[in-house]
């Protein structure tokens, strides 16, 4: 492991991003191989890789986890945080780009660019990082470098440029040629251009032709040369793609296979002559106790600013922070402020990580990245800081939750520990959220998708001992009226001795949506006593959070106590509130009751092309259509008012539809009349549950 303490100008961090299943985790294994930092290969089809250690991750073969992967590579470190590729887990990816200065965004040679491409592009370009792609596999069947640049080119821009073309490809792959010096290069070293077949060599030529002109292109100064002289000097080119890299202008495109090694050290070349320092990061923004703005650079001597940007819950270590040392220097067993919650934070003894190994180390300086565990107070997002000079950076921004699980302890011994497992996994994810359905008695678990509710529960298990199931949450219905009705309710019971006594008559009428529930007392003369009135509408009260239709709360409406008698001895409180509660039953009955369920306002962007299908889908759901309008990236908007029982399993609906390039997102807006049909669906299946429950 790592423990040398290296300057801010000879570190590279990097986010290697990308589709799900295009070798990212391989090719982070391949570099930490090549530089020596593991002694043998692991692989992701034995379990073996670095930095897919979570059980979760060596049983379903892919990355959950966001995982560091230090490494030494000639005189530089370079931080890699190999990132999750499936949506399901964007959340990991939003913070390792917060704390990279550059983004490794692998292509498979055989599939080009997908849809996690655009959207970590995307992010990356949010965080103002440099990107640089690889397009791996170039091993495999069907490789094709030249479309997979085509493709690139035509989706983000001339700014895609190779600074690498393949010698061969599938089974013939053997080598790369750097454009940049027009050398070859193979798995076990040089490869002499003059061994190279002519039509490779050709291409490479003509490829390298183009890379000067993308880089002439970006420099004014570098355009008077070029076109005075049709070529750039090798210093001047080398220096014309750095700066060009840099300022986003240019993005270089190179190619390998990791599992052969191949291209593999010419990528960890190209990562540290062509991608930033932290030192040569822009200062970054903070703003101090005051809420003044104010700039960070990434010195040593600075003030303290140190960003969490992953928590990883284990129930035996406790918490370990991952952090990035923006500015100044944190050290092992010394004190620190968090700047976000305003309180004092004990550091003990820090660390860096490769995969789950831990090195311990004395301090981390500004640009690195290591890990600390046991932290009090700190959350994914907070600001360590010194506290006569307290500052805070920017929150991590992640996404919103897109589905939702109610989620249900298997015993009762689950029911005491579920509380505090999800309490600290809500901090370990924060796309994860946890809320407690009073009225639907559920708890619910929301989060990006079905995998990662999924894994979430399997984590329980397995961290905590916590069993639980996972199942479409109740939508919470609402019963009311559309007629006037007037009844009497009667409670009388003679058992010996004092008897009980209460009779009440009610008028009950609809109210407009919205406007909830009304008592109105017109009692006269003494009909019911003063003192048993409240008890009445206790008894309505208690009614109505069960209605008569399928036991779900009744809302609108308008109680009017018009008469009603008594008896000097057997009258009671008691004996009115159940009168009342059972006048209530019996107008709702007499008043055409029916069930309202809620509305949702449903703002849906996707693909221009794939809007019949998302409309049509919409209205499958019963979906009042709002409008349509203009999104970013030729993408459209779709805004609808759906009900919410069509909308729980949308984000699997949608994930289907579009490939995984539609987003949407939900609110609350009304509650209407449930169609007759649904109703009585909706009305069996709560008899049967009541059924269920009585039966237990």
């Amino acid at each position: 492991m790592i423990v040398k303490r290296y300057p801010s100008d000879k570190i590279r961090n990097v986010a290697v991003v990308g589709h799900g299943g295009v070798g990212k985790t391989s090719l982070v294994e391949a570099m930490l191989f090549a530089a020596k930092a593991v002694d043998r290969l692991g692989r992701v089809e034995d379990g073996t890789t670095t930095t897919d250690f979570d059980p979760e991750e060596i049983r379903r073969k892919i990355t959950v986890n966001a995982a560091l992967a230090p490494l030494e590579w000639r005189d530089w470190k370079a931080n890699l945080i190999d990132t999750p590729g499936y949506p399901d887990f964007i959340g990991e990816v939003v913070g390792a780009l917060r704390v990279v200065e550059a983004a490794l965004v692998a292509v498979d040679a055989t599939a080009g660019p997908e849809v996690q491409t655009d959207k970590v592009w995307a992010l990356a370009g949010k965080e103002r990082l440099c990107r640089m792609v690889v397009v791996s596999r170039m091993d495999r069947e069907n490789a094709a470098f030249l479309q997979v640049v085509e493709a690139l080119t035509e989706r983000f821009g001339r700014q895609v440029v190779p600074v690498q073309w393949p010698i061969g490809a599938a089974a013939s792959f053997s080598g790369v040629i750097d454009l940049v010096a027009m050398a070859g290069h193979g798995a076990s070293g040089p490869i002499a251009l003059q061994s190279i077949a002519a039509e490779v060599t050709t291409a490479a030529t003509a490829a390298r032709d183009r890379l000067v002109e993308a880089v002439a292109e970006s420099d004014d100064k570098l355009t008077e040369i070029y076109l005075e002289k049709g070529e750039l000097e090798p210093e001047a080119l080398v220096a014309g793609l750095r700066a060009g890299v840099r300022a986003g202008k240019l993005t270089p495109v190179l190619c390998g296979a990791a599992p052969k090694g191949i291209g593999v050290a010419a990528l960890l070349d190209a990562l540290t002559y062509l991608l930033p320092s932290p030192a040569e990061r822009e200062p970054m923004a903070a703003h101090n106790a005051k809420g003044v703005e104010t700039t960070l650079a990434p010195t040593e001597g600075g003030t303290l600013a140190a960003q969490v940007f992953k928590t990883m819950a284990d129930p035996y270590v406790g918490k370990l922070s991952y952090l990035r040392v923006f500015s100044g220097t944190l050290k092992s067993d010394s004190q620190v402020w968090n700047g976000n919650k305003g309180k004092a934070e004990r550091i003990g003894q820090l660390f860096f990580l490769r995969g789950k190994h831990q090195e311990p180390a004395p301090e981390i300086g500004a640009g690195d990245i290591g890990a600390v565990a046991k932290l009090a107070e700190t959350s994914t997002g907070d600001t360590l800081t010194d506290k006569d000079r307290a500052v805070i950076l920017p929150p991590v921004e992640f996404p919103k939750p897109a589905m939702a699980l109610a989620i249900e302890p298997k015993s009762k011994a689950d029911e005491d520990k579920l509380g505090a497992a999800l309490t600290r996994l809500v901090e370990e994810d924060h796309t994860l959220h946890v809320q407690r359905d009073s009225e639907m008695k559920q708890t619910v678990l929301s989060g990006m998708g079905e995998s990662h509710l999924e894994i979430v529960a399997d984590r329980l298990k397995r961290k905590f001992g916590v069993e639980v199931a996972l199942s479409v949450p109740r939508v919470p219905y609402r019963e009311t009226v559309r007629a006037h009705a007037r009844v009497q309710g009667k409670y009388k019971r003679q058992t010996g001795g004092r008897g009980q006594y209460g009779d009440c008559w009610i008028e009950m009428d609809p109210k407009p949506h919205g406007e909830g529930y009304e008592f109105v007392d017109k009692i006269f003369g003494g009909a019911i006593p003063r003192n048993f009135i409240p008890a009445v509408e206790k008894g309505i009260k208690e009614a109505m959070e069960e209605g008569v239709i399928a036991g779900y709360p009744v809302v609108d409406i308008r109680i009017t106590l018009v008469d009603g008698s008594y008896h000097d001895v057997d009258s009671s409180e008691m004996a009115f509130k159940i009168a009342g509660s059972m006048a209530f039953k019996k107008a709702m009955q007499e008043a055409r009751p029916v069930m309202l369920e809620p509305i949702m306002d449903v703002a849906v962007q996707v693909p221009e092309e794939q809007m019949g299908d998302i409309i049509g889908d919409l209205n499958s759901k019963r979906a009042r259509i709002q409008g349509m309008e203009p999104g970013s990236d030729a993408t459209s908007i779709v805004r609808a008012q759906v009900p919410m029982g069509e909308m729980l399993r949308y984000a699997s609906d949608l994930r289907s539809i579009t490939g995984g390039r539609g987003t949407f997102e939900i609110q609350f807006s009304h509650y209407d009349e449930v169609p007759a049909h649904i109703a009585e669906r909706v009305t069996a299946e709560a008899r049967k549950q009541k059924e269920a429950v009585e039966a237990h």
